[in-house]
C-alpha cells in the first residue's frame, strides 16, 4: 500500500516518501495506532497517512537528539502536499538546498557557516584553532589582570527544537537545520500536518549522507499538537527553541520556552508594506508586486499585504498590474500553463473572503476576481482598488492572491500609513530618487526591505523581522542562534618573565 501511494507522487526516487515518524535512526508508528491524513489542496484527494504522534514519542525524539548530541558536537567541519505549481515547487527545493551547501563537506560535517565561526568580532589579536568541537571561534580578549589572557570560544547549544510551518515545508526545515547542524547540535523537528512527506524525505536524505542516528529525529503530530509543542517547548533536555508561523503561536511558544529561559529564534508573522512612488519605473514596480504578491498564491510571510501607490501614478499602476493578473490561469500546479495553485485549506479561502467582503462594504472597488472557486481551494487572484485605511486587511495578514490597493500624496504620509502595525517583516517600495531610497529605506521599521526589488529570499542573508515579527534571524548570520559563548580565563602565565 505504502509503496503504491509513494508512485502517486511521481517522484524518480518513490523511496524518499515516507509514511512513518523518524526517531533515533529508525521509521516508526505511533504507539497508538493513530495517523493524520495529508490531503493535496488542488484535487482534495489523500496523499497519504503518517503517524499522528504524541507526548510519548516527543520525548523519545529529544532523548535521541541528546543521547546523539555529544559525538555529534565533537564532529568536525567543513512539492505536492501544499498544492504548489511544479516550478514553484522546483524553485523552493534548490533554495532549500541552498541552506545546507553550508553544511555538507565531502569530508566531515563542516562547512561554510560552520567555518565562518571562525574568528571572533574583536578588533584585539585572534586566533584560528580547528577542535574535534566543529570548527570555533577563538578570539583573544586583552587582559586587565596581569598575567592572565581572555579567551572566547563558541560551543553549540545542545538539542534544538524545530518547528516549521506548511508554506515551504523543505526550505523552512533547512533554513534552520543547516544551522544547527552546522554548528553540532542535533534536532527534534515538528513538521506542519499539512506537508510533512517534506520533512520526512529530509530525514531521509540526511540518513543517506551518513548522518548519524538522534541527530534529526521527525515526530509529525496533529491531534496530539498542544502537549507535543509543550513538550519541545518546556523540556530542560531542549537547550533552543526555533519557530516559523503566526505571531499568535509565535507568542505562546515564546511562553512555554520561557519557563525554562530557553534561547529562541522566531519568524512570526507579516503585514508587509509595498510603495510605489511616482518617480518609480512602473513596469518593474508592477513586474515585483506580480512575484512579491502573487508567489505562491500569496502565502508566504513575505508577501506584499499592503500596497500604496502615490496619485499621479496610481491609475497607470492600477491597470498594467490588473492587465497582468487577468494572464494568470489557476489550477493543479502539476498541469501544463498553470500559473497559481490553491490556498493551504478551506480555512484559508475563508479568511481571503472574508477580508474582501470587508473592504469592499467599506469603499473598495474589485478590479480583477474577487471571488473564491465553489468547493474547493481556489481562490481568484484578486486586486481591489480604493481600499481604504481601515479596512480588516490592513491590520491583519491575509495569505492569499489578494493585491489591495491605497493612494498616498506624500512620503511622509506613507512612511506612517507602513509603519502603523505591530509586526515589521518585510517591506518594499520603488523610486529612482537616490535620497528618497536612503531615507525610506531607513525609515521602514522592518527587518528586511527590498528597494526597487520584490525578491528579497536568498540563503546568505539575516532573514528575520523587527517588533512582533520574531526573534534572531536566520540564513546569514544564522549560526551564532545555536551557539553559547564561553569566556575562559587563563591565569598565572608569569608574562612578565623573560
Amino acid at each position: 500500500m505504502a509503496s503504491t501511494q509513494a508512485a502517486a507522487f511521481g517522484l524518480k526516487d518513490p523511496s524518499l516518501v515516507k509514511f512513518q515518524g523518524f526517531i533515533d535512526g529508525k521509521w516508526v508508528d505511533a504507539k497508538n495506532g493513530e495517523k493524520l491524513s495529508v490531503i493535496n489542496p488542488a484535487t482534495n484527494e489523500e496523499l497519504g497517512t503518517v503517524p499522528d504522534m504524541g507526548l510519548s514519542e516527543t520525548k523519545e525524539a529529544i532523548d535521541a537528539a541528546s543521547k546523539a548530541f555529544p559525538a555529534w558536537s565533537r564532529t568536525t567541519a567543513k512539492t505536492l502536499e501544499n498544492g504548489k505549481t511544479l516550478a514553484e515547487g522546483k524553485g523552493e527545493n534548490t533554495y532549500s538546498a541552498s541552506f545546507l551547501e553550508r553544511v555538507a563537506c565531502t569530508d566531515t560535517h563542516a562547512a561554510e557557516e560552520a567555518v565562518r565561526t571562525y574568528g571572533g568580532m574583536s578588533s584585539g589579536p585572534r586566533l584560528k584553532v580547528v577542535t574535534l568541537n566543529d570548527v570555533l571561534s577563538i578570539e583573544h580578549i586583552p587582559s586587565a589582570i596581569p598575567n592572565s589572557r581572555n579567551i572566547v570560544i563558541k560551543q553549540p547549544i545542545g538539542v534544538v527544537s524545530i518547528l516549521t510551518p506548511w508554506n515551504f515545508p523543505s526550505a523552512m526545515i533547512t533554513r534552520k537545520l543547516g544551522a544547527a547542524l552546522a554548528a553540532g547540535c542535533t534536532a527534534v523537528i515538528k513538521p506542519p500536518p499539512e506537508t510533512p512527506f517534506s520533512a520526512l524525505a529530509l530525514a531521509e536524505l540526511a540518513t543517506r549522507a551518513g548522518v548519524p542516528d538522534g541527530v534529526i529525529n521527525v515526530v509529525p503530530t496533529f491531534k496530539n499538537v498542544v502537549e507535543v509543542g509543550k513538550e519541545m517547548c518546556e523540556n530542560k533536555i531542549v537547550k533552543k527553541v526555533t519557530f516559523t508561523g503566526s505571531t499568535a503561536v509565535s507568542k505562546l511558544l515564546y511562553g512555554m520556552a520561557a519557563t525554562t529561559l530557553k534561547k529562541v529564534s522566531i519568524e512570526a508573522g507579516g503585514n508587509a508594506p509595498f510603495i510605489v512612488f511616482d518617480d518609480a519605473n512602473i513596469d518593474e514596480a508592477v513586474e515585483a508586486a506580480l512575484i512579491c504578491k502573487f508567489r505562491g498564491s500569496g502565502q508566504t510571510c513575505i508577501c506584499a499585504n499592503r500596497i500604496y501607490v502615490q496619485s499621479s501614478v496610481y491609475a497607470d499602476f492600477a491597470s498594467r498590474l490588473a492587465e497582468k493578473v487577468a494572464a494568470f490561469k489557476v489550477g493543479n500546479g502539476l498541469e501544463e500553463g498553470i500559473t497559481h495553485g490553491p490556498l493551504i485549506h478551506a480555512r484559508a479561502v475563508e479568511k481571503v473572503v472574508r477580508h474582501v467582503e470587508d473592504a469592499v462594504s467599506k469603499g473598495a472597488q474589485v478590479l480583477i476576481g474577487g471571488n473564491a472557486i465553489p468547493n474547493t481551494s481556489f481562490f481568484m487572484p484578486t486586486i481591489l482598488s480604493d481600499v481604504p485605511a481601515n479596512a480588516e486587511l490592513n491590520n491583519e495578514e491575509t495569505f492569499g492572491p489578494l493585491a489591495s490597493l491605497c493612494k498616498f500624496e506624500t512620503e511622509d504620509e506613507v512612511v506612517k500609513l507602513a509603519n502603523n502595525t505591530d509586526v515589521g517583516l518585510a517591506g518594499y517600495f520603488f523610486s529612482r530618487d537616490v535620497g528618497r531610497v536612503w531615507r525610506v529605506a531607513e525609515r521602514l521599521e522592518v527587518g528586511m526591505v527590498g528597494a526597487n526589488t520584490g525578491v528579497l529570499s536568498q540563503a546568505v542573508i539575516p532573514f528575520g523581522g523587527v517588533k512582533e515579527s520574531g526573534l534572531g534571524r536566520e540564513g546569514g548570520h544564522g549560526i551564532v542562534e545555536y551557539l553559547n559563548t564561553k569566556l575562559i580565563v587563563f591565569g598565572g602565565l608569569n608574562l612578565q618573565e623573560r
